[in-house]
């Protein structure tokens, strides 16, 4: 059950509005998760202005595959009906790579190594070992790619945690269960 009730567009504090309605042109409707963030017009804008700038890090299918790798982890079932969406909808990866992208693995190799590395950075809370980031930079990433994938493990949790946190209503297509994949 839902701890926060997204508000009334009438609602949103004018300093959100902006960039809420933004998002609401762009995505073609206001998800619940953005206009329950928009309350905080601090943590709302900071969170759009990292977001906005991390779109243009790595490639959509990365970005997504961390993202749906993040959210396992961090048990976020809203983030994983946006993100398994998103990678469907805009990234086109059939669902078995959504699948494989949620247990922390890509069947391209490239890929593969980022989410791997995403995967442990938000395991170990960025305890990575010598090993794991000589393999993401094996794969041909550059310390500033490991800069953006660690940014983006970071922007992912900040929304997995408040999706936990406050468990707004999903708006987009449910997702199998974790422990049936």
């Amino acid at each position: 059950m839902s701890r926060i009730t997204a508000p009334k567009p009438e609602q949103v504090p004018a300093e959100s509005k902006s960039t809420l309605d933004a998002f609401t042109k762009n995505i073609g409707f206001t998800p619940n998760m953005l206009a329950s963030f928009a309350l905080s017009p601090i943590a709302f804008n900071a969170w759009a202005t990292l977001f906005g700038s991390l779109s243009k890090a790595l490639d959509v299918k990365t970005r997504d595959s961390i993202g749906l790798a993040v959210s396992e982890v961090n048990g976020c079932n809203y983030c994983l009906t946006v993100h398994s969406f998103t990678a469907e909808h805009m990234a086109k990866l059939p669902a078995d790579e959504i699948i494989l992208a949620r247990k922390g693995h890509a069947t391209d190799a490239k890929r593969d190594a980022a989410v791997q590395f995403a995967r442990k950075v938000i395991e170990t809370r960025g305890k990575v070992s010598d090993a794991d980031v000589k393999a993401v930079r094996d794969a041909g990433y550059t310390d500033a790619n490991v800069m953006e994938i660690i940014a983006l493990v970071a922007s992912y949790s900040l929304t997995n945690f408040f999706n936990n946190v406050f468990d707004p209503d999903k708006d987009f297509p449910a997702v199998t269960p974790a422990g049936s994949i």
